[in-house]
């Protein structure tokens, strides 16, 4: 979860002083060749649907899309819902993460809790995971909503848990990225990254990545935590960091969205607008060409995957906090201005809009053929194919 509409004042304050400005600068980057991962089967099981973060949907939506329900959830949202055997889970700022049934827009189970979840859920091994804004991490039965195991962390937990067999990682706003076991929440190791961590935390070729807000993309290795290296980034980032074999990509406060080799320890590209200056809150979908992101600007980006050159740009009436989903060859996003887009995935152009009518901060979630996504008045659409289809 990476959207960012409450900012704490002390995180504005560390936000303001570490985001000092870079100049532009493109470098010569080496050929990648692994081809971004996508979403786990049909399913959208975690924020950005699977552990590299690409944003990639791993089912296809029909080109004519319909409105299937519309469930009232009472508060806002900005958490990304998932989607997994035919059931969406989804947090509100009430302390609520819900369960509805993905054909019908039933309401199956409620979990309460006491302060409000915009952490996105992870469903895994009939758990469904999130933390809130007290800083706890909960575990509940997929079927039921009971409570099967809690970890209590020392701040927020806006971060989304991210996976890698038995293990799960997130970062905290107490500074710590932690590693816990799947089936019981027990700690297997924590790393203190000086700052704190609002993004989803990537995982790739048996290491975490994670961006903190000491201006570091922080390279961990999952087995043992070991820290294996830090990358300075020039900006704090509240980015899910999105990857791609050895490369990483997430946007900055400081106006920029970046390539990193993390392997090597350095930054392949920048991007800056001249004439822009806006952070970019959102986390980037990744393509075997394109890095794709939204930011305060108001503008959804396409960028040269290698290069980081602007391949197109498509202008919203509002902020996009919203991470945006492929899907076959569109692009779905949503934005302040209370509107869901999708645009053409080559050119940049609209082929489609849905009036939500409050803001959208959180991101699509696209899995077993529908397309599900809250606003911060409080409402979950579902879109799918028509009924009489």
């Amino acid at each position: 979860m990476v959207t960012w509409r409450q900012v704490s004042t002390p995180l504005l304050s560390a936000l303001l002083l570490a985001g000092s400005s870079f100049a532009l600068q493109r470098a010569t980057t080496t050929q990648a060749t692994t081809a971004p991962a996508t979403a786990t089967g049909p399913h959208w099981p975690m924020f950005r649907g699977d552990p590299h973060l690409t944003g990639v949907a791993g089912c296809e939506l029909p080109e004519r899309l319909s409105l299937r329900w519309r469930s009232e959830l009472g508060e806002a949202t900005s958490s990304t819902a998932a989607i997994v055997d035919g059931t969406v889970f989804i947090g509100a700022d009430d302390g609520t993460l819900s369960a509805i049934g993905l054909r019908d827009g039933q309401r199956l189970w409620k979990h309460k809790g006491l302060e409000p979840i915009r952490s996105s859920p992870t469903v895994v091994k009939n758990l469904v995971i999130f933390g809130d804004e007290a800083g706890l991490l909960r575990a509940c039965a997929v079927q039921t909503g009971k409570l099967r195991w809690t970890f209590q962390c020392e701040d927020r937990i806006v971060s989304s848990v991210n996976l890698c067999n038995d293990r799960l990682v997130f970062g905290s706003y107490d500074s710590n990225l932690y590693c816990l076991n799947v089936a019981d929440g027990k700690l297997l190791w924590k790393v203190d990254a000086g700052e704190r961590i609002h993004g989803t935390p990537g995982i790739s070729h048996g290491h975490v990545l994670a961006s903190a807000c000491d201006g570091h993309l922080h390279v961990v290795r999952l087995s043992d935590g070991s820290v294996v290296r830090k990358v300075p980034l020039g900006s704090v980032s509240a980015s899910a960091v999105a990857t791609c074999g050895g490369q990483a990509y997430l946007g900055l406060y400081d106006s920029q969205i970046i390539g990193v080799d993390w392997r090597a320890g350095r930054v392949l590209w920048r991007f800056e607008d001249p004439d822009r200056a806006f952070p970019y809150m959102a986390s980037a979908a990744v393509t075997d060409d394109l890095v794709i992101i939204g930011g305060r600007d108001k503008r959804l980006r396409a960028l040269d995957r290698q290069t980081g050159r602007q391949r197109w740009q498509f202008v919203t009436r509002g902020r996009v906090d919203s991470s945006p989903v492929v899907v076959g060859d569109r692009v779905f996003v949503g934005s302040e201005d209370g509107n869901l887009y999708a645009v053409d995935r080559k050119t940049g152009r609209q082929r489609w809009r849905f009036e939500a009518g409050g803001p959208i901060s959180a991101s699509p979630a696209v899995g077993e053929g529908h397309l599900v996504i809250g606003t911060e008045d409080g409402v979950v659409y579902c879109f799918g194919p028509r009924k009489t289809d």
